[in-house]
């Protein structure tokens, strides 16, 4: 059950009109790393929860504040397009150099929503759910929610820069203290979650089904050998369990791939017979063991 509160989580007041910005702020609304992603993505993965209470309440508390910032936004965005001199607009929009200028600004707001805003991105893309996360295992749904917190206030940074009304940049400043804490939130969970399961999801998995002596080896598969450098290609794995070695050159251990020739009712091209898509006499490498 949810309730609204009449009040806005943080102020969200422009001191001028600009119809060119709102369309920029509706990137971080409805586009694929925006408030109605992260706000949808915590909502699920919390109301699928199968997992202790705590992380079912830490998901639909977020999710729940994730809605107000959806309120925040489109609250900002209806209100720079409020008053806006569309007609002057377009009557500068037949100046070919105003009309560059002023190409900013999203017709849909004026045709599709009245002035409103809308669940799009800034070039119209309307949102959608394939954008969200919710899988079950919490430590991988933690990890992608980290990732959508780090390009989210990635993107409200820039849009920061971007900004010179005083109303937007206050405003703007609230989300991202609100992206730092998530980021720190889901940095805390995740670290809960590996010192219990480790750190290679699903942990769940039997490892004498993986082909454990290459579970910990690298591949350089570029030329050059810059990434013998890395962490990720000696000493101990991040998991404890096994040792990072560096390949520079990687084996293959498979045999040459070929298909078989389609029924002829299918129509597929004929292979020319002994032609180089017939199958060989055996493999070129031993059979990993």
């Amino acid at each position: 059950m949810f309730f609204h509160v009449k009040e806005l989580q943080y102020h969200a007041k422009p001191e001028r009109p600009d119809p060119v910005y709102a369309r920029k702020l509706q990137e971080v609304l409805g586009g694929h790393f925006g408030e109605i992603t992260v706000a949808m993505q915590y909502m699920f993965q919390g109301i699928n929860c199968r997992a202790d209470m705590k992380y079912r309440d830490l998901l639909l508390d977020t999710a729940a504040e994730e809605l107000a910032h959806v309120e925040m936004l489109a609250t900002m965005i209806a209100r720079l397009l409020d008053g806006a001199p569309i007609a002057d607009q377009e009557d500068m929009a037949k100046d070919p150099l105003i009309r560059d200028i002023m190409g900013g600004m999203n017709p849909q707001h004026v045709i599709v929503s009245g002035l409103g805003a809308m669940p799009a991105d800034a070039v119209g893309n309307p949102w959608t759910a394939k954008y969200t996360i919710s899988s079950g295992n919490l430590l991988a749904d933690f990890r992608d929610n980290l990732s959508k917190e780090s390009q989210g206030r990635l993107q409200v940074v820039r849009l920061y820069e971007l900004a010179s009304d005083p109303g937007i940049k206050d405003m703007l400043s609230f989300l991202i203290a609100r992206d730092t804490m998530h980021q720190n939130q889901w940095i805390a969970a995740i670290a809960e979650l590996e010192a219990r399961e480790g750190v290679v999801v699903p942990a769940t998995f039997p490892r004498e089904l993986e082909k454990q002596q290459v579970s910990y080896t690298f591949y350089n598969f570029s030329a050059g050998e810059a990434s013998r450098m890395g962490r990720w290609a000696h000493g101990p794995s991040m998991d404890g369990l096994g040792m990072f070695n560096y390949v520079a050159q990687p084996p293959a251990y498979g045999e040459k791939a070929y298909l078989h020739p389609a029924p002829l009712q299918v129509h597929d091209t004929i292979p020319a017979p002994g032609g180089p898509n017939m199958p060989l006499q055996g493999p070129l490498h031993p059979p990993m063991k």
